[in-house]
């Protein structure tokens, strides 16, 4: 288990996932994708693991769950933003954060493939001819306005207006 900063890529089969680390190689930020090192460290966990440990020059370390979504609409809309997870997800992910410890905040960080914009803004990345926003909210934040979307799924999310607020480009914690 190394950290990657130039060196292959993790094998990715979810393009949000791919575009995702894809944007961290190509800002030269420090990560380890968990999936290339879960089997080693966490062998007996019964937590969902999350996506990756990103070592953030600007503030404490993070640990992502990538949340892809695609926008069915125009890039400008409101209504597009799905900010739902899983009561597990926002469960496992908060238990993970007490592992680690201080010097370690969640994010989850919701990547939506969007339509190309007519000019990029924060946020916005390409990859292999697709453009992605790429969105993060503080675990702590997103459970404090959480509201249940599914007790079927067992899903929550956030409001359109709490999205807005507390959603910000993930570039912010990097």
């Amino acid at each position: 288990m190394g950290i990657c900063t130039g060196a292959g890529m993790a094998d990715r089969n979810v393009h949000y996932e791919a575009a995702f680390e894809a944007f961290l190689r190509h800002r030269g930020i420090p990560y380890v994708a968990v999936d290339e090192a879960k089997k080693a460290l966490f062998a007996n966990a019964r937590l969902k693991s999350f996506d990756f440990v990103v070592y953030s020059r600007n503030g404490p370390n993070l640990l992502i769950d990538v949340k892809g979504r695609q926008r069915h609409d125009g890039a400008g809309s409101r209504r597009s933003f799905e900010s739902w997870a899983t009561q597990r997800d926002v469960e496992d992910l908060l238990q993970w954060e007490q592992v680690f410890g201080e010097g370690f905040r969640a994010i989850l960080a919701f990547v939506y493939w969007i339509q190309p914009p007519l000019t990029p803004e924060p946020g916005m990345f390409e990859h292999r001819d697709r453009w992605y926003l790429m969105m993060g909210i503080e675990l702590s934040e997103y459970r404090n306005h959480m509201r249940r979307r599914s007790p079927k799924w067992e899903t929550v999310s956030l409001s359109a207006e709490d999205f807005r607020q507390l959603a910000r480009p993930i570039e912010c914690w990097l």
